[in-house]
């Protein structure tokens, strides 16, 4: 097991993954941050270099045991009997604290359920369709509805966005959420008094997330907007635009598919590891 730290590495590790897509989508993200500043505090763990055949991106540090978001982890495999060993590797993992793995590859799930088994750790898995823009360029100028201008978040919004969070409404999720805020690009939409109307975050793998449109604003065509802008930013930045959307959420599923948005073949698996754990801390 080995932590990536010299830049020439993980320059090589980003042209590496670049082939490997769609599928090291969330580890590629995470790369990308990283070399371009590493805003969000974020390590590589590979089980050999250079020829790695698992990786797992993630926060370095300490991270209390109970933050199940601040521990999420992704995950990309060439041998999933590799991607076993690292998890496997002593050092790599704390079983006994509440962390997730996610990941476009069918052995992420697969491979927590076996080593849980062996060890007695709960799991949740939780799917998500994973949408693709392959190509932000061609999507139209946003029409945004009269009075409605894109403005930004604050940190005064925090708690908004945190109520609002269908995995939120904690302590943790208010922290992270705070972070991600804070450090990462995120498109909104505001009123003629400035306050937010539709927004979009994204996360530290470069995934557009937490997209809210208030229910009192729906079907003015925000959401539209925010996606298209954010896509379109994402691109800019040199980034894939990209997000996971629950399997039941058929409007935005919807939605994407009108933008050009692409659904990739198979399932997003986020794996929560004690959760139980995780919902003490709340």
């Amino acid at each position: 097991m080995l932590i990536l730290t010299c830049l020439s590495q993980l320059q090589r590790l980003e042209e590496a993954l670049r082939r490997s897509l769609p599928l090291a989508l969330p580890v590629y993200g995470a790369v990308l941050n990283i070399n371009r500043g590493n805003p969000g505090e974020l390590e590589v763990v590979v089980d050999s270099w250079p020829n790695f055949g698992a990786i797992l991106a993630r926060r370095r540090g300490e991270i209390p045991v109970d933050d199940c978001y601040s521990n999420t982890q992704a995950a990309f495999y060439r041998d999933v009997g590799a991607y076993k060993a690292l998890l496997e590797t002593p050092g790599c993992l704390r079983w006994d604290t509440a962390f997730h793995i996610l990941g476009l590859q069918e052995g992420v799930a697969t491979v927590s359920q076996a080593i849980a088994g062996t060890k007695g750790v709960e799991l949740e898995v939780s799917d998500y369709y994973t949408y693709l823009h392959p190509d932000p360029s061609t999507l139209p100028e946003p029409r945004l509805a009269p009075g409605v201008r894109v403005g930004t978040l604050s940190p005064a919004h925090v708690d908004l966005l945190n109520e609002t969070w269908p995995y939120g409404g904690n302590a943790r999720s208010r922290r992270y959420l705070g972070e991600l805020l804070g450090r990462y690009p995120h498109f909104c939409l505001q009123d003629g008094a400035g306050d937010p109307l539709s927004w979009t975050l994204t996360d530290h793998f470069g995934t557009g997330t937490h997209g809210y449109t208030l229910p009192g604003h729906r079907r003015h065509g925000h959401m539209r907007a925010v996606l298209s802008l954010a896509a379109r930013q994402a691109q800019a930045r040199g980034f894939p635009a990209f997000g996971h959307t629950a399997t039941g959420n058929r409007p935005m599923q919807r939605l994407q598919e009108e933008l050009g948005h692409q659904r990739l073949p198979g399932l997003c698996h986020f794996v929560l590891h004690n959760p139980g754990l995780g919902r003490a801390g709340r």
